[in-house]
């Protein structure tokens, strides 16, 4: 992770809810059709077990996207997100939503993007972070910069980032190695 300091710990010890993009984040932003017109979208499994470790935690997470798709909201399913915002042509008014519905501060939200769309969001939160492969416009705006690339565990790498600052990530890895 890039952009690790003294600073971005401390930030990421507040953060309670964390907002993700879907294309270029969760996934690689590739966008596969088939011939019967259905969308296909893979998703990382190191990602995914991030976001459980997460959400069992009790650091919401929530995804907002601009595109729509099945496969999006099966996956968040799957792992337990409860607030997805899909079809957004505004993002920051899912984020005042959020915000509204769980009493939290800009302060306690970070925000992982990948492209331009995602600067209104990342402008607005207390840790705005960049998976590795964004454009270099929205690195421009992020305190952190995963190694990883999007859909290739950058998820992952910000999950262990925030619970290793919390104190709990190795907790969490001895009760599993106890089980």
């Amino acid at each position: 992770m890039k952009g690790v300091t003294n600073e971005t710990i401390e930030l990421a010890k507040h953060i309670t809810m964390l907002i993700l993009d879907v294309d270029g984040v969760l996934t690689d932003g590739s966008i596969t059709l088939d011939n019967e017109g259905n969308e296909l979208k893979t998703f990382n499994v190191k990602d995914g077990h991030g976001i459980k470790m997460l959400l069992k935690e009790g650091i919401n997470v929530a995804i907002i996207t601009g595109r729509t798709s099945i496969a999006v909201e099966r996956r968040a399913r799957e792992l337990g997100i409860k607030d997805i915002y899909q079809g957004c042509e505004d993002k920051v008014a899912a984020y005042e939503d959020l915000k509204i519905k769980y009493s939290l501060y800009y302060k306690d939200i970070a925000c992982a993007g990948d492209d331009i769309p995602d600067i209104h969001l990342m402008t607005r939160v207390g840790l705005p972070i960049a998976v590795g492969d964004a454009v270099e416009d929205i690195k421009k705006f992020a305190r952190l910069i995963t190694t990883k690339e999007g859909g290739r565990g950058a998820v992952r790498q910000i999950c262990d980032f925030l619970l290793k600052s919390k104190g709990i990530l190795k907790g969490i890895i001895d009760d599993y190695a106890k089980a």
